[in-house]
């Protein structure tokens, strides 16, 4: 299937959709390919979310300039809980240290 046949739009909010948790990023928890993507898993980590989907925009380059403009953010990680968009590295930062984002996640 060519790029002009897919409907990315529709494939992220599937992904979205599927899942509680899910963070867009560059690599995967395991191996994160940038500073903020690994900071970003190590926060949902610190939250103890143990398991929770990922997407490696770095697999899809339709994927990754699409969450973009899901969003209507600039740049990756994002993270969506239940459906909604939260935050990229530093949103979930500032919602990790005042207890905001533990309390989205354990609801």
């Amino acid at each position: 299937m060519n790029t002009s046949e897919r409907n990315v739009q529709a494939e992220i909010s599937a992904i979205v959709g599927n899942s509680r948790v899910v963070l867009f990023m560059k690599g995967t928890p395991q191996f994160p390919q940038c500073g903020f993507s690994s900071r970003a898993a190590q926060i949902l980590q610190a939250c103890g979310i143990r398991e929770f989907a990922y997407c490696n925009v770095l697999e899809d380059g339709a994927i990754r300039e699409g969450i973009k403009t899901y969003s209507s953010w600039p740049t990756i990680p994002q993270l969506y809980v239940d459906g909604n968009f939260v935050g990229g590295a530093d949103i979930m930062q500032e919602m990790y240290a005042s207890g905001e984002l533990q309390s989205i996640l354990t609801t």
